[in-house]
């Protein structure tokens, strides 16, 4: 059964507001200096882990420590994470999280067992463990992250960040549009009208603007889903017939970073249903695909998948 609880601040912890905040964060880092972005092992509480962990991860991987002072295996698991995640030369950071401390990070990233470490990259977990491993199989799985890295490097070239091999001024960080940054700060103020007529605005000044285009969609989302009761949404999805249920499940499925399930979920309804209907679904599940990047993964099996129940 689908899960559409809301994790508290944490909603939406790892999925579309890191991948529609690219930019941003990209430009904060920068900002904040070499000496920031080459610390390896940080210690990360609810407040700090966006900035922390899913800005961080969209340039390296985060290696998510979520340890437990109760918890024997965290005490032998930890120092062997940061001996070796220190020995990679700032090609990963290891981000600690004491889930006592800090117990919504947990539920937002459905922890059922502690110690359990997870790789987040790209504002995603990609791959992750639950046991105390030898320091010989951490590093193997590490080594395999970073082979899978690296690959999705070459396939996407452009993302790729830029090594300053000048050790000496910092280049110079990208100049953030100022209707993005406008939305940002709408957004860290609650203020979601605001946030649209700002991504509105750098739409009509650049039309496709996939920056705006993203935040545009991710707004939506929250947009629609405020009022939604989970509980509720849930209980009505049983019934297939009742559309509106099904694209809120969507959505709360989206923000809670169940990207391919949301999709699934509506091209399942686009296949069994006609007409208006139809079409209805069809333009929603459009909009969803908004709030990813072009080259999303899921995005592009998505829409291989909405092409073969269309036609």
């Amino acid at each position: 059964m689908a899960d559409f609880s809301r994790p508290g601040s944490l909603h939406g912890a790892i999925d579309l507001g890191a991948r529609k905040q690219a930019l941003e964060a990209q430009a904060k880092r920068e900002a904040a200096g070499p000496q920031a972005a080459s610390a390896s092992v940080v210690d990360v509480t609810e407040a700090t882990f966006t900035g922390d962990v899913i800005e961080r991860s969209m340039t390296v991987p985060v290696i998510l420590d979520l340890w437990s002072p109760r918890a024997p295996g965290s005490a032998q698991l930890s120092p062997v994470l940061e001996k070796v995640v220190a020995g990679m030369g700032g090609r990963a950071v290891l981000a600690k999280v004491n889930v006592d401390a800090s117990p919504q990070i947990a539920q937002a990233l459905r922890v059922q067992a502690v110690p359990t470490v997870l790789a987040i990259f790209q504002g995603q977990a990609v791959t992750g463990f639950q046991q105390v491993l030898p320091e010989a199989e951490i590093q193997r799985w590490l080594d395999e992250l970073m082979g899978a890295v690296e690959q999705f490097y070459e396939a996407n070239p452009d993302v790729r960040p830029q090594l300053q091999e000048d050790a000496g001024e910092p280049a110079p960080g990208p100049v953030l549009d100022p209707d993005l940054a406008a939305a940002e700060e709408a957004i860290d103020k609650g203020d979601l009208d605001a946030a649209v007529a700002a991504y509105e605005r750098l739409l009509t000044r650049v039309p496709g603007n996939e920056d705006a285009k993203m935040g545009l969609a991710g707004v939506g989302l929250i947009q629609r889903t405020m009022a939604a009761d989970p509980a509720d949404v849930q209980r009505r999805t049983q019934d297939p017939a009742d559309l509106e249920a099904q694209l809120l499940a969507a959505d709360l499925e989206m923000l809670n970073g169940a990207v391919d399930e949301a999709f699934a979920r509506l091209v399942g309804v686009v296949k069994r249903t006609s007409g208006d209907e139809r079409d209805a679904v069809r333009k929603h599940l459009l909009g969803l695909f908004d709030a990813l990047p072009a080259d999303d993964p899921s995005l592009v099996k998505a829409r291989r998948a909405l092409a073969n129940a269309l036609f």
